[in-house]
């Protein structure tokens, strides 16, 4: 494990996925807790998970490597709301994003706004509301990866 400026990355040595390279993985969240259930489950699917504790971390975490997918929290401490999901959205604007929020409401009595509805606005391909199960986190993961696939053009080979 290598702590970096906010960043933590981890990858198995020597352990490649069945069919190929393994999908690289961004994750961009403060709760340390929120991270750790991510990367363990999503290692044991033969990801390569890089785990970033907030959003200037991850942006440093996006600019040195490329990535198949980014997993962002939509609040989060020195980035005001959805500051997070348009930024990393802008800076890599090809790779699926998925926006995650546990937010609470103090006053249940009001109408709450549709926080994941705007970031699906903002270019997030997915949403995911915490808590959420590991089923629905690898579901999404491979519904974005599927259809982010599916947009890139074969290869065509000239004679």
């Amino acid at each position: 494990m290598r702590y970096d400026s906010g960043v933590a990355e981890l990858s198995k040595q020597g352990v490649q996925p069945r069919g190929g390279d393994m999908q690289r993985v961004l994750v961009v969240d403060d709760d340390p807790m929120v991270c750790m259930a991510i990367e363990i489950y999503l290692e044991r699917h033969d990801f390569h998970v890089t785990i970033a504790d907030g959003g200037e971390a991850g942006l440093r975490a996006l600019e040195g490597r490329a990535y198949d997918l980014m997993i962002v929290d939509i609040f989060m401490p020195h980035m005001r709301g959805f500051e997070s999901i348009r930024i990393f959205h802008e800076r890599a604007p090809a790779v699926p994003l998925i926006a995650m929020s546990g937010y609470a409401f103090a006053n249940l009595n009001s109408p709450a706004p549709d926080f994941l509805r705007m970031a699906l606005e903002l270019g997030a391909s997915r949403c995911l509301r915490k808590p959420f199960t590991p089923v629905a986190l690898l579901t999404v993961i491979n519904e974005c990866l599927s259809e982010s696939q599916s947009r890139v053009p074969d290869v065509v080979q000239l004679r």
